[in-house]
């Protein structure tokens, strides 16, 4: 059912939308959110436009203090936490104490990530990038579910890409264990699996009232490029030799608060109540690819798959069960 419903509703924003605009003239006085990665990038971006229309906004971190800095301009609305997405154990305790405090959780973003790193293992000898981007922020999901469920409607969006593209799931050696690790196939299997852990929580935890979305926030320069060198980024195409950027890529690219726009919408927009599991680009479901779909568009038909979602799901709490 998922590639089904795969098309653009005409939402009537766009790829260049800010936050702000998306929540304008909404009301989020009373609501929680959660958002990981909420203290730099598009993250602190997101932090903002919910917290700028009344929602309560909750941030763990890695890095509480630095955290607390970045958001002193926000701090009346925002709570600082402590969490590493590497470190399950601080997941589930955290998760464990927001829950225990009682309140009811209206919007989970699942926004913190690393991309394209080098081989390193986090966990019980996880690949890096898929225990932090997937397994870490299932996890926290999972912890979250009572706080989610106590919300009566609620939503979870996590934090797909584009990059989805380069890579499916690597099913029989997902960790890179028997095969040589390459940094954007695994980057682009990280993706995948947020866009698959939308749609099976979407199905699973319907029941209690939890609506999920996966989403692309498009071609940002934020911190997330801190493991490219220059000369990466020139090949790649952002970069000019000369360290500017081309003006074809600053055209294409979004800036900061034009980049938190499609997981503020996912999270709050009236306009996908009664939808859920579809992976979002532009302030839009995206649609399926099609063979004449450009590389960095569209939503490939693995990220569809509700097979595919299962399995990832049933992998994935094995392997949590062991951390």
């Amino acid at each position: 059912m998922a590639a089904e419903n795969q098309k653009p509703i005409g939402s009537g924003f766009g790829a260049k939308t800010p936050a702000s605009e998306v929540v304008a003239g909404m009301d989020l006085s009373g609501k929680t959110a959660v958002v990981t990665g909420g203290y730099s990038g598009i993250g602190i971006e997101m932090v903002r436009a919910l917290q700028g229309a009344g929602a309560s906004v909750t941030v763990p971190a890695r890095r509480p203090d630095v955290a607390k800095e970045a958001l002193a301009d926000v701090s009346d609305q925002v709570q600082v936490a402590s969490m590493d997405l590497a470190d399950i154990a601080s997941v589930r305790k955290f998760a464990e104490e927001y829950v225990a405090g009682g309140a009811a959780l209206h919007i989970l973003i699942n926004n913190a990530g690393i991309m394209a790193c080098p081989e390193a293992r986090v966990g019980p000898g996880w690949e890096r990038q898929f225990g932090v981007n997937h397994l870490g922020h299932m996890a926290l999901a999972q912890g979250l579910l009572p706080a989610l469920q106590k919300a009566g409607q609620s939503r979870l969006v996590a934090l797909s890409s584009t990059a989805h593209i380069m890579s499916d799931v690597h099913w029989d050696d997902p960790h890179f264990n028997t095969h040589p690790y390459e940094k954007w196939s695994a980057y682009g299997q990280a993706k995948s699996a947020n866009a698959l852990f939308a749609l099976g929580a979407d199905r699973r935890w319907d029941q209690y009232g939890v609506t999920a979305f996966s989403v692309h926030p498009g071609g940002i320069f934020t911190p997330l490029q801190r493991h490219l060198s220059n000369e990466e980024m020139v090949a790649l195409g952002w970069m000019n030799p000369d360290g500017t950027i081309p003006d074809q890529i600053r055209a294409m690219f979004k800036t900061p608060e034009q980049g938190a726009s499609t997981a503020t919408w996912a999270a709050t927009s009236p306009q996908l109540e009664g939808r859920g599991g579809e992976y979002c680009e532009n302030c839009d479901i995206a649609q399926l690819a099609t063979e004449d779909s450009q590389r960095w568009e569209h939503a490939r038909e693995w990220i569809t798959d509700d097979s595919k979602a299962d399995r990832l799901w049933a992998m994935s709490e094995a392997m949590l069960a062991e951390a």
